[in-house]
């Protein structure tokens, strides 16, 4: 490119210059994977994910704003072409949830959504309020990976207590009749998983399953982490708890990424699941870091 773009400047490049354009936006290409594989190289990133969003305090309103993160995430999904499926969830009282489990699966699920561990926090005049007072409400997003089969994670019989319950739903014809939902307790952590999407108590078992040895591993390298940063006292973590992102619908409409200074004002367009621009900034940050 840089012969064609001496051959240009003594008027000789002819029909060079669109070549070497083409041959600029493969390298553009070729640059942006290697940056993408650079953000993605921890040793988990190319699994898939499980996601669990919990609504905080605030009765209705909190549980109403889990429901709408969970529709932006499955909208992502869908974007990406990942599929994800509800395989846990507590109603909330009159609306939304109280807590949701999401399995998300696709290459690179959990580098993409690790991204969204923290506290997201709602502005908004709260549809539940007759006096339509203005609302601050936050609910939380936790992604753990999915444990690899290989991955050994030592989970013994006499360690776990299984109990078996009916699954919910909006009733009708389509209720599952049986107790094929299936809860598990890790006794030595006192860990409780649940898995009720599935119509065999076989199938709940094995999904619940992944969930405990996925809570267990991420336990284990939480461990380990603390052991590294011990001697890397200056390194910097995303602590679980602390706010991430805001989402203000009113007296004006702004997304802001504490973390990373980023923002929108298309809020409706992030809760439809545009969140590309939030997640690459901020795995561009830890990448530096």
């Amino acid at each position: 490119m840089e012969a064609v773009l001496d051959l240009a400047k003594e008027g000789e490049a002819g029909d060079l210059l669109a070549e070497a354009g083409s041959e600029l936006s493969r390298m553009e290409k070729v640059l942006d994977d290697l940056e993408f594989r650079r953000m993605l190289s921890g040793a988990n990133d190319r699994n898939n994910a499980i996601m669990f969003i919990n609504a905080g305090a605030g009765g209705t309103e909190a549980c109403d704003w889990a429901e709408m993160l969970l529709r932006m995430y499955r909208r992502w999904c869908d974007a990406r072409g990942y599929s994800n499926e509800v395989v846990d969830f507590t109603p909330g009282d009159g609306a939304g949830f109280r807590s949701v489990t999401m399995t998300v699966q696709g290459e690179y699920a959990y580098g993409y959504l690790k991204a969204e561990n923290g506290v997201h926090r709602l502005v908004r005049i709260s549809p539940f309020d007759a006096n339509k007072r203005r609302h601050t409400t936050f609910t939380s997003v936790f992604v753990l990976p999915e444990v690899a089969d290989d991955i050994e994670v030592e989970i013994r019989d006499e360690d776990l207590r299984i109990d078996t319950f009916r699954s919910g739903g909006a009733g009708g014809q389509h209720v599952n009749k049986t107790d094929s939902a299936v809860r598990l307790t890790h006794l030595p952590t006192n860990i409780v998983v649940a898995c009720q999407s599935e119509r065999s108590q076989h199938q709940n078992k094995a999904n619940a399953m992944k969930l405990l040895k996925a809570k267990l591993y991420e336990i284990e390298l939480e461990k380990r982490q603390a052991e590294e940063d011990k001697l890397t006292k200056d390194k910097k973590r995303i602590e679980w708890g602390s706010q991430i992102r805001s989402y203000v619908m009113q007296p004006y409409q702004m997304v802001k990424d504490h973390r990373t200074g980023v923002e929108a004002g298309n809020v409706n367009a992030v809760m439809d699941g545009d969140l590309d621009e939030f997640i690459r900034a901020y795995l561009l940050q830890s990448a530096k870091t």
